[in-house]
């Protein structure tokens, strides 16, 4: 696999309703679809697939999880038809030095803190998806080191893509899309800014929940690990830009941000 370098990005998901819905946030993601040279492949760490281990998917033709409920059905109707690449997943497995990733050859697919953001990106579907699962046991500092070892795949063609929220509470949320924010909520959204743009990779992997802020921002940290993954993948060279910002539901960050992403 050889192709040109690939930025990294961090996509923040937000609602499901994301994936049917024309908004700043959805009209931007499709923007940045146009702006990503064709990736060769996509790695994409979710925030929905929690597993014991490390694992890859490597099945040829990955189905479309529809992994939620009490949705519209349109939600449900939803397929995403990108082929795997069994080739990809040997790639990476055999690059990983530590931790052992291991093959899901049936288990998971392609789940919608994926596809929710590929469907505006690359709405034909006509690239390879992957997903890496996070092992939720394991600390910030694993997240990031296994990150750093998945850098390598940027130069072969393959974009990276940490799909979460940075601020992810479900049970503050307020239904109205354009609710006021709450305060620590937009607290903290900034203090992670801010150590991006200062690359402190070491706060924000060990730091996040030493504050109310951060707590009460990420109660648990399935939606904040995945920004983990991209952290680690990025390099002192790149340019770091805020693609989308701003946070929906009162309660949940939708900011998306790049990593050596070149115009």
């Amino acid at each position: 696999m050889t192709s040109k370098r690939m930025p990294v990005l961090f996509i923040g998901h937000g609602s499901p309703v994301n994936a049917i819905s024309d908004n700043p946030y959805t009209q931007r993601l499709r923007e940045l679809g146009r702006e990503i040279p064709k990736p060769q492949a996509i790695l994409c760490i979710s925030a929905h697939w929690m597993s014991e281990g490390s694992w890859i998917t490597g099945m040829h033709n990955p189905k479309t999880i529809h992994d939620f409920y009490g949705f519209p059905k349109a939600l449900f109707d939803i397929q995403y038809p990108a082929p795997g690449s069994p080739v990809t997943a040997a790639f990476i497995q055999k690059s990983v030095d530590d931790p052992k990733i291991r093959i899901d050859q049936e288990m998971w697919g392609i789940d919608h803190g994926t596809w929710s953001v590929l469907r505006h990106m690359y709405p034909k579907a006509d690239i390879p998806v992957l997903q890496l699962s996070l092992y939720m046991e394991q600390p910030g500092d694993y997240h990031v080191k296994l990150g750093q070892q998945l850098r390598l795949l940027r130069e072969q063609g393959v974009l990276i893509i940490g799909s979460g929220n940075i601020v992810h509470n479900l049970r503050q949320i307020r239904w109205e899309e354009d609710a006021q924010p709450y305060d620590w909520a937009v607290e903290f959204d900034e203090w992670s800014r801010d150590k991006i743009l200062n690359r402190d990779i070491h706060s924000l992997a060990r730091n996040y929940n030493q504050d109310f802020a951060g707590r009460i921002s990420v109660p648990t940290p399935d939606h904040y690990y995945p920004l983990l993954y991209v952290l680690g993948a990025s390099e002192e060279r790149d340019v770091i830009r805020f693609e989308y910002e701003g946070i929906q539901n009162a309660s949940i960050s939708m900011r998306c941000l790049s990593f050596g992403l070149v115009r």
